[in-house]
C-alpha cells in the first residue's frame, strides 16, 4: 500500500493515547499529535478491541488525529502499524484490519488520512453509541 502522499493517520481504539499501550509509545516516536478528530462510521464492542466499519449515515467515530514526524520515515512506521492491526498476514491467517484513506473531521476542516478499518463481521455485535471507546469503556 503506497502512502498516496497522505502522511495523516487517525486512531480509534488501542491506539489511542489515553490507552497507554505499548505501540502508542511508538506512535508517540514516529508521529505528532495533532488533535481530538472524527470519522464518519460505527463503532462496535468486539470484546476485547474495537471494530470501526465506514458508514454513509450522520455517524461519527471519535479518535485523534497525527501526523508523521518524518515523511522519508512514513512507509516504514506505517508497515510496522499495519504489522500490530493484522493488516500484513500470512497466507494462512485472517486479515483483521484493513488500510484506507478516509476523510477526517478536525476543527471545522475536512482532510484525508489513513484509518484502520475492522475487515470482519460485526453483525450481532454492540453498537457504540457516542462512537468514542474512551468513553464508551469508562462508563462499562
Amino acid at each position: 500500500m503506497t502512502n498516496s502522499g497522505i502522511y495523516q493517520l487517525f486512531v480509534y481504539g488501542s491506539l489511542r493515547s489515553g490507552f497507554r499501550s505499548p505501540v502508542y509509545e511508538y506512535i508517540s516516536r514516529f508521529f505528532k499529535f495533532i488533535g481530538e478528530a472524527k470519522v464518519k462510521g460505527k463503532l462496535y464492542d468486539m470484546g476485547s478491541y474495537p471494530a470501526g466499519v465506514p458508514a454513509e449515515d450522520d455517524s461519527f467515530i471519535i479518535g485523534e488525529l497525527y501526523q508523521a514526524k518524518n515523511e522519508h520515515e512514513f512507509s516504514w512506521a506505517i508497515g510496522q502499524l499495519d504489522d500490530y492491526e493484522g493488516v500484513a498476514v500470512e497466507p494462512d491467517e485472517v486479515q483483521l484490519y484493513r488500510r484506507e484513506v478516509t476523510e477526517v473531521h478536525f476543527n471545522n476542516d475536512i482532510s484525508k488520512a489513513w484509518i484502520y478499518w475492522y475487515n470482519g463481521n460485526v453483525a450481532n455485535r454492540p453498537v457504540i453509541a457516542s462512537g468514542d471507546m474512551m468513553e464508551y469503556l469508562q462508563k462499562k
